[in-house]
C-alpha cells in the first residue's frame, strides 16, 4: 500500500472512529436523560431540586388561594420575585390582585402579573381583560400568559388555532406594555403549543419532577412549597427559580435594584 493510500486509509479510520464515538456518546446522553425522566416521574428517584448556588434568584406565584399575604415575611425567606394571578379568560379577575400587587412592591419584591388563558375565548378579548386590570408599572416583570389544559375542555384544542389566538394576545400585550410577554406551560402544553414560540418569547416551565432539558427562563419546580406569611385555604405555595444570576435577572428585565 502506498503512503498516500495508507494516509487516506488512516484518516478515514480516524474520522469513522470520531463519528461512531459521537453517535454512541449522544445515544448514551439520550438514554441517561430518559432514565432520569423515568426515575423521577415514577417516584423511583427524588424530584430534582434547583441548587441554590446555581439558581440563586428564587420566587413564588400566588393567587387568592393563598389568602392574605404578609409580603415582608415572604420576602425575608429569600423571595426575590412573585408572579400573581390577575385575570382569567375574558371577564374574571383575581379578587386579591390589586392588594397583592401593591403590597409585594412595597416589600421590595419584583412583581409580575399572569393571565390564565382560556382556549374558548379570543386572544383579543383576553388581552383587553388583562390590560384593563394590570397597570403599566415601572420596575416590574413582563406579563405572563399561563397556557395549560383544564378539565372542562371537551377535546384537545386545535394547534394552529391556538397558536394564532396566542399570537394575537402576545402582540397586544407587547404593544401595550412595551416588553415581550412570558409564556407559562406544563410539559404537555409546551410540546404542543408553546415550543413554537420559544425562540421569540421567554418561557416559564412547570416541571415538578426533573429540571427541563430545553431552554427556560423560569422553572416552577414544585407546587408543594411551604413558607411563612400567608393564611389562605391553600397550605402550599408554588416555588420557582430564574435561570441565571441576580445580575442577569436585573439586566434581562431592565430592573433597578431596590434602594436600601
Amino acid at each position: 500500500m502506498s503512503r498516500r493510500r495508507y494516509r487516506k486509509y488512516v484518516i478515514r479510520w480516524i474520522v469513522t472512529l470520531i463519528l461512531v464515538t459521537a453517535i454512541v456518546s449522544g445515544v448514551c446522553v439520550g438514554c441517561s436523560r430518559l432514565l432520569h425522566i423515568y426515575m423521577t416521574s415514577t417516584g423511583r428517584k427524588a424530584p430534582d431540586v434547583p441548587d441554590k448556588d446555581q439558581y440563586p434568584v428564587r420566587g413564588v406565584d400566588v393567587s387568592y388561594y393563598q389568602g392574605s399575604i404578609d409580603w415582608n415575611v415572604l420576602a425575608s425567606q429569600n423571595i426575590t420575585f412573585c408572579f400573581m394571578k390577575a385575570t382569567e379568560g375574558i371577564d374574571h379577575n383575581d379578587i386579591r390582585f390589586a392588594e397583592n400587587w401593591e403590597s409585594a412592591k412595597n416589600a421590595d419584591i419584583y412583581v409580575g402579573a399572569y393571565h390564565f388563558y382560556r382556549f374558548e375565548n379570543s386572544g383579543e378579548e383576553q388581552a383587553l381583560n388583562f390590560i384593563s386590570t394590570v397597570p403599566v408599572t415601572a420596575n416590574t416583570l413582563p406579563p405572563v400568559i399561563d397556557v395549560e389544559l383544564y378539565d372542562s375542555l371537551e377535546q384537545k384544542p386545535d394547534v394552529q388555532q391556538v397558536r394564532e389566538n396566542l399570537q394575537i394576545m402576545l402582540d397586544l400585550l407587547e404593544e401595550h406594555y412595551g416588553v415581550k410577554p412570558i409564556l407559562y406551560a406544563a410539559p404537555n402544553t409546551y410540546r404542543t403549543y408553546i415550543r413554537y414560540f420559544a425562540d421569540t418569547y421567554p418561557v416559564w416551565i412547570s416541571n415538578y419532577y426533573y429540571e427541563p432539558y430545553h431552554d427556560w427562563t423560569f422553572w416552577q419546580y414544585t407546587d408543594s412549597g411551604q413558607l411563612q406569611g400567608y393564611d389562605g385555604d391553600q397550605t402550599y405555595i408554588d416555588m420557582n427559580v430564574y435561570c441565571d444570576s441576580y445580575a442577569a435577572f436585573l439586566e434581562e428585565f431592565q430592573l433597578q435594584p431596590f434602594s436600601s
